[in-house]
């Protein structure tokens, strides 16, 4: 017959077992310890042995977080901040807030104003930085290019008129050349392009476009001078109404609006631009560029 506790056969009575190793575990024995002593070698049923009675101090595992605990605690008495005991502790702040949360927090050494200038300064070094570095990157970019061929300004000029530049429409046929931007050097390639197409100056005409509430006049002569053009080049200035419910970015000194460059008989190059960028997207579209190193 089966014993009531299912300790029947090789480990005998539960209870007088028990009791064995209560006593064991009262006298400062392991776990390990118990089981060599009794012979109990299953697990659950050693476990049930000693149930209640905690293990001696000496078997006891240190925590490794304890010791953190205790540096976090100090250093947060000492005033210090939640990154200040993560930088020295390496542990993350989610834990030291549990640690330390019962303490109370240091007191502020900078005033809510001096705090504020010291983070502006860090930023504006940042920014000095970026900007150093900005500049740097422009200016080996701008040395790469060197010299420019003939035909390496031709390319870039087509590119440049079919972006920028008016285009005709199957709805509407309009086989002009004009081109409108506010980018100075934008300007000073186009007209580059035009001089390497055999363009005559005196087939230019120039329109300055821009908000009425501007310097007019400082941008007329502004683009006059860019363009070393005289007034007799230049048509009616076309003025941009204001809209009082319109905030406008485009101020400062530096705003002259947009000009607008156009060629007088010009159904010709017109046609010769329009096939030239349709040869640059056949081009393309021919060349395997997925092989070049």
């Amino acid at each position: 017959m089966a014993h009531p506790s299912g300790t029947s056969g090789r480990y005998g009575d539960f209870e007088e077992l028990r009791d064995r190793a209560i006593a064991l575990r009262r006298a400062g024995r392991s776990l390990r310890q118990i089981r060599d002593e009794l012979k109990v070698f299953n697990n659950d049923i050693l476990n049930r042995l000693v149930k209640g009675e905690p293990p001696p101090e000496w078997t006891k595992r240190p925590n490794a977080k304890d010791d953190l605990r205790q540096k976090a605690r100090e250093l947060r008495l000492q005033g210090r901040t939640y990154d200040q005991i993560q930088v020295a502790l390496g542990c993350s702040k989610s834990s030291i807030s549990l640690w330390v949360r019962d303490l109370p927090k240091p007191e502020r050494r900078r005033s809510t104003k001096e705090a504020s200038a010291i983070a502006r300064r860090g930023w504006e070094a940042k920014l000095r930085i970026r900007d150093e570095e900005r500049s740097r990157t422009k200016e080996a970019a701008a040395r790469g290019i060197g010299n420019i061929s003939d035909r390496e300004l031709f390319l870039v000029g087509v590119g440049l008129y079919w972006s920028e530049g008016s285009k005709d429409k199957p709805y509407a046929r309009r086989e002009k050349v004009t081109f409108v931007n506010s980018d100075p050097g934008m300007i000073k390639v186009f007209l580059a392009w035009l001089h390497l197409l055999g363009v005559e100056r005196e087939r230019l005409r120039f329109t300055v476009m821009i908000h009425e509430t501007a310097d007019v006049a400082g941008a007329e002569r502004y683009w006059s001078d860019l363009v070393d053009a005289g007034r007799h080049a230049f048509g009616k200035t076309t003025l941009k109404r204001h809209n009082p419910r319109t905030v406008r970015k485009n101020t400062g000194d530096g705003y002259r609006g947009c000009l607008a460059v156009k060629v007088l008989k010009g159904a010709d190059l017109y046609r010769r631009i329009e096939g030239a960028w349709y040869g640059i997207v056949e081009a393309v579209r021919t060349t395997d560029h997925s092989n070049r190193t």
